[in-house]
């Protein structure tokens, strides 16, 4: 994976992130899931940030996976 080819779509909640990841899924986009919190936590460390997970999608399919990204948030507003 080259970090240039994915783009971030969102940082936020653990739980937020979960029903993301899961709707962009059911539309076909496979997300790369980045969360510092459960890194450190099994590696033994303290979390930098606690509840920050980042998602990132593959830069073809960043237009409809921020599309989606967009109308989860709105819901949570």
């Amino acid at each position: 994976m080259e970090d240039k080819d994915y783009i971030r779509i969102f940082t936020g909640s653990n739980i937020i992130s979960k029903r993301l990841v899961q709707l962009l899924k059911e539309a076909g986009i496979n997300p790369i899931v980045r969360n510092e919190t459960e890194s450190a936590r099994l590696a033994g460390f303290g979390p930098t940030v606690v509840d920050q997970v980042q998602i990132f999608v593959h830069k073809d399919e960043h237009s409809r996976a921020l599309q989606i990204s967009q109308e989860l948030t709105a819901e949570e507003e």
